[in-house]
Order: C-alpha cells, then structure tokens, then sequence
C-alpha cells in the first residue's frame, strides 16, 4: 500500500491548541462496525456503548517533563534540550537545539543553575549523552520544576497546566508524548464505568518521540517503526483472558494500548503477564488477535496512527469518516476529539 493512500486534506483551523474543559466533554465520534454507521456524541455518553462485562484496557504511562530551556554556560547561548531516555543513573540519551552548541565537553544550566549538563558523547544519530547534576532528591523532582511538557509540534500554544497533558490515571513515569486517547477521562467517568461492570485495565508503553516522527517511504511496508517499552501485569492479563472467555469485549484506549496488548499476543502467543520492547507496526492486512475495540483521537495524514486505525476497521471507510470529521468541525489530534470503534 502507498502512502499517500492514508492522506485526508486537514484545514489547519480544526487542530486543537488547547485542551478542552472539562476533560470528558470533548466530542466523540462512534464508528458501528456492524451497522456501517456514525453517530456524533460527547465522551460523557461512553457508558451508553459498553456492557457489564466488557474490558477498557488503558495505558497508565505518565508523561515526562523532559523539554529543558537553558543556556551554554561557557558563552551563554540558549539551548533546548528533549530528554529521550535514561540510560544510567543520571546519564540521558538528548536531543540538542541547536546542535552545534552541544559538542562533547561542552556545559549548560537550566532553571538558574537547579539543573546542569555535560555533554559526554555525540551518537551516530546525532543525539547526545549527557550527564545531569542537580539540587534535589532525584532528577524526575527536579525536572518537575524546570521541565516542560514535551507538546509536539504542532501545537504552538503554550500549555497552562502541565497536568492536561496527562491522564487522570498516570502512574508509571516514562513517556515522551501522552497516550491521548486517555485524556478525555475524569474519575467521574471512571466510577461510573465501574458502577456499571466494566472492567478496567491498566498497561505501560512508554510513548517514544519516534511518535511524531512521519512515514518517508512511499510504500509503507519499507517504514521501520521506532521501538517502544510496555509492561502487561498478570493481574490485567487475567481480566482480559476472562473478559474473552465470558464473550465480552475488549477495548483499547489509545493505540498504544492496542499495540501492548497485540505485541504480547504475538511474541507470546497468548495474553499473559510480559514486559519488553516493540516495534509492531499495524496496518490494512493484519488480523487482530486482542482487540474488538479502539477508542482513539483523530489522527495525522499518512501516520501509522491512521494506519492502525484502518486495519482495524477499513481504510475507506476510516477516511471517509475522517473527512465527516472535517466538516463537522471536530478538533483534531493530541487535544482534539476522539472516535469510537465498535
């Protein structure tokens, strides 16, 4: 298949800047997979389409504030920082703005001196290492007072409250992006869900900034997806293997949950408890071994986002939801609106 095959003509307009207020009062799109139809809700009508005994499996991962602004102590010239990923004690795999400031050697401060940097490699990739020192108990404290949220890139506002860019139910620090399709839960909406007899689930897959990063190959069986943490605890594997013997669903919130729960039933065979990395990439041809559910937001042009999304349902019948989006004026993306698939 071809990339361009997953394109849809997005004005700019519709994405979302800011998040919504409250959480669960964003707009939601249902996809009947039976009935080949759409209705237009709101989150807060999620409890309308589950049943005693279906299973909701969310990603628990909470977002670290890993973009740093600083200055080069030697010359001080401004400089960003994006923490990728912890390699040793204080030792961080960074991507560097600009990068020519960021050779081997060289030293830089941010938030007045609480945190400081030295360069100790520059990586094939052109990332570095850097090593951190600090005033405080451990870096993740520190970074929560100097870090900023790593938003991507197309949202250009500045985010008030560092707390809208995570799930009511994270836990498990880790993640360069926020599994979004989580974003529109409130408690409220979560004991309501349980009064009822839904199941909820919890997984870990630490979102990686590969993410954001676009499919360059024209035939999308040439892309190599970026490699991923997830961790499946016993306790929801057995909620989800009973949730299946009892003939209930099972509902993916967010793609990243989907990707944890399909990436175990492969490597593994079965749904059990398992950790480990994944770099699964899921589109239009696969079979789906887990999941007869998705909740997502709507997703970039020629993602894999969008890709995963039309395995599950159809590429066609995606788009043209998609474009039913457009003008009905959803909001699009990490703060925007999501989609039912049932």
């Amino acid at each position: 298949m071809k990339k361009a095959d997953f394109y849809y003509d997005l004005p700019k307009e519709l994405i979302a800047q800011t998040p919504i207020e409250p959480r669960d009062a964003s707009r939601m799109m249902v996809l009947s997979r039976d009935e080949n139809k759409i209705e237009h809700r709101y989150f807060y009508d999620i409890a309308d389409y589950l049943e005693p005994g279906d299973c909701l499996v969310l990603n628990n991962t909470k977002v670290l504030p890993a973009r740093l602004y600083g200055v080069k102590e030697e010359t001080g010239a401004h400089v960003e920082f994006l923490m990728l990923s912890q390699k040793e004690n204080d030792v961080w795999e960074v991507i560097t703005g600009p990068g020519r400031r960021a050779k081997k050697g060289a030293r830089f401060s941010f938030g007045d001196g609480i945190l400081k940097a030295e360069i100790t490699e520059v990586l094939d990739n052109g990332n570095r290492l850097a090593k951190f020192s600090y005033n405080g108990n451990n870096i993740f404290d520190v970074l929560d007072r100097v870090g900023e949220m790593p938003l991507p890139h197309y949202i250009t506002e500045k985010l008030t409250d560092k707390d809208r860019y995570q799930t009511v139910y994270a836990k498990e620090l880790g993640s360069a992006a926020a599994p979004t399709a989580g974003l529109h839960f409130t408690d409220g909406i979560l004991k309501k869900l349980k009064e009822k007899g839904i199941k909820i689930a919890y997984v870990t897959l630490h979102v990686g900034i590969g993410t954001f990063r676009p499919v360059k190959a024209e035939n999308i069986e040439d892309h190599k997806m970026h490699s991923e943490h997830y961790y499946l605890p016993k306790e929801t594997a057995d909620i989800i293997n009973e949730t299946k013997q009892n003939g209930k669903r099972v509902i993916c919130v967010g793609t990243t949950s989907c990707r944890t729960l399909e990436s175990v039933a492969s490597f593994q065979g079965k749904i059990c408890e398992a950790e480990g990395n994944t770099n699964i990439f899921i589109y239009p041809g696969y079979e789906f071994k887990v999941m007869d559910g998705l909740l997502t937001n709507f997703h970039l042009p020629e993602s894999t986002l969008i890709m995963l999304v039309s395995a599950f349902y159809n590429r066609e019948k995606v788009l043209n939801a998609y474009n039913e989006a457009v003008k009905e004026r959803y909001r699009f993306f990490s703060f925007g609106d999501c989609m039912l698939i049932i």
